[in-house]
């Protein structure tokens, strides 16, 4: 069962903090388990695990059945949470090097998730001569980055399959009645799942948005919301028994006593896009008002050779919350040299696991000496259920988090103001007074 340490992080806070924010922290709970705080009405995926249409969920796992019988490659839409956390569980669970292993199923290219041609165009190449399939994520169809990618792997489906053999070969994840994409998808008889009115992108990972890419890798999606639901039981009784309740009122801690940083940090390469996930997370659901911790990710031991140096002795900013897996499923111990020519024979015999488990000690020992208090996540064994439990207890406390902060967790105004400029830049119709304006400012 997932646990947090913070033995490493109390000898920085002066005060015994639990006890003076336990009632916050129920105040928050309340709020979350009635949808009564602000931005309540987004917060459907508190009870999701419990409460998910298993109709459609049982629509995921035929559809991922049949992109798996047909198709090479699955083309997957999307930008922000309609593909951060999908493309996290795949590759913690499945390999960073999914695309490059010998398996059963489909290769899986996520785009629309920027503005790059090379990018675009790579992938476009990869699909010469390879039956392939698109799943479009969008709740309103108009998102610029997936919906111009969109146009290109719905044209290239096509010209290759026709119009009709391209209806069997689109998928699309969009609002329930409204939009763009839901409007298109009807008119032209694509298969729909649902991006559900109460839940918001950065939490949909364990709705349609996360599931159908991640049941056509061949992860156990069963396995995988039955680590949520236990995860939600366990977070549904109030008090410092809920892991959530001791990592949001650690940070919060931590947040108020100076530290304007988080990095998460983990030990296991595979982790590296989950991070990608939690930066998007806290980042949209913290960051307003002038308030909030600042997410940032390390990959260890990797980074210890390039950012561990500041993390060592530069500015004393941060906290560190480090993410531990448990035995890995491959054992490997390294290898006996006769001539010993650099030194390790020390090491023979020795596990990669154990190497790596001394190193995190090691690193641990040597960061909180130089002044960074450390979180520790211990999450279990490396596998789906573990990582459903993950997954809803970093979203349970990110939602504790922003009531602590005394802000809306479930909004993000602030991701407008590029947008406009950017419809203005481009012409888009409407825009047309901000275009001169903008284009004014950038000419000097």
């Amino acid at each position: 069962m997932l646990d947090v340490k913070t033995f490493h992080m109390s000898t920085f806070i002066p005060m015994p903090y639990e006890e003076a924010l336990a009632p916050r922290l129920k105040l928050a709970q309340d709020k979350l388990q009635s949808g009564s705080g602000a931005g309540g009405e987004f917060t459907g995926w508190v009870h999701l695990p419990r409460d998910y249409d298993r109709e459609e969920y049982a629509r995921i796992q035929a559809a991922a059945a049949k992109i798996r019988s047909n198709s090479k490659a699955l083309v997957v839409i999307g930008i922000g949470g309609s593909y951060l956390g999908a493309r996290g569980v795949i590759e913690c669970l499945q390999s960073p090097n999914y695309n490059q292993k010998k398996k059963d199923g489909p290769n899986i290219y996520f785009v629309g998730n920027g503005l790059s041609s090379d990018a675009m165009g790579e992938v476009l190449d990869l699909l010469d001569g390879v039956d392939f399939s698109v799943n479009v994520i969008s709740k309103s169809g108009t998102t610029t980055e997936p919906a111009v990618a969109f146009r290109f792997f719905r044209r290239l489906l096509e010209e290759r399959y026709g119009r009709e053999g391209a209806r069997e070969r689109i998928f699309a994840t969009t609002d329930r009645k409204k939009g763009a994409l839901k409007s298109l998808a009807d008119s032209e008889g694509w298969e729909t799942f649902v991006v559900p009115d109460d839940v918001g992108g950065r939490f949909s990972v364990l709705t349609a948005v996360g599931l159908l890419p991640i049941a056509v890798s061949g992860v156990d999606t069963d396995a995988l919301l039955r680590g949520a639901a236990e995860m939600m039981e366990l977070c549904s009784k109030p008090g410092y028994g809920c892991p959530a309740w001791r990592y949001a009122a650690a940070r919060y801690q931590l947040y108020r006593d100076g530290r304007s940083i988080e990095i998460l940090g983990c030990f296991d390469p595979a982790f590296r896009m989950m991070a990608e996930w939690w930066k998007q997370l806290y980042g949209e659901s913290e960051g307003k008002e002038g308030k909030g911790l600042f997410p940032a990710s390390v990959e260890f031991t990797a980074d210890l050779h390039s950012m561990g140096q500041y993390i060592q002795q530069g500015r004393r900013l941060m906290f560190e919350t480090i993410v531990r897996f448990g035995p890995s499923a491959r054992q490997l111990c390294v290898p006996e040299d006769a001539a010993d020519g650099d030194g390790l024979n020390f090491l023979a015999g020795r596990s990669m696991d154990f190497i790596r488990d001394k190193a995190a000690e090691g690193t641990l020992l040597a960061h909180t000496e130089g002044g960074v208090p450390n979180l520790i996540i211990e999450a279990g064994e490396r596998n789906a259920q573990s990582l459903g439990s993950l997954i809803y207890f970093f979203e349970y406390a990110c939602g504790l988090s922003g009531y602590l902060l005394d802000v809306n967790p479930f909004d993000q105004p602030g991701v407008e103001a590029y947008k406009q400029n950017m419809f203005a830049l481009l012409g888009k119709p409407g825009y047309e007074a901000r275009r001169s304006d903008l284009e004014a400012k950038l000419a000097k």
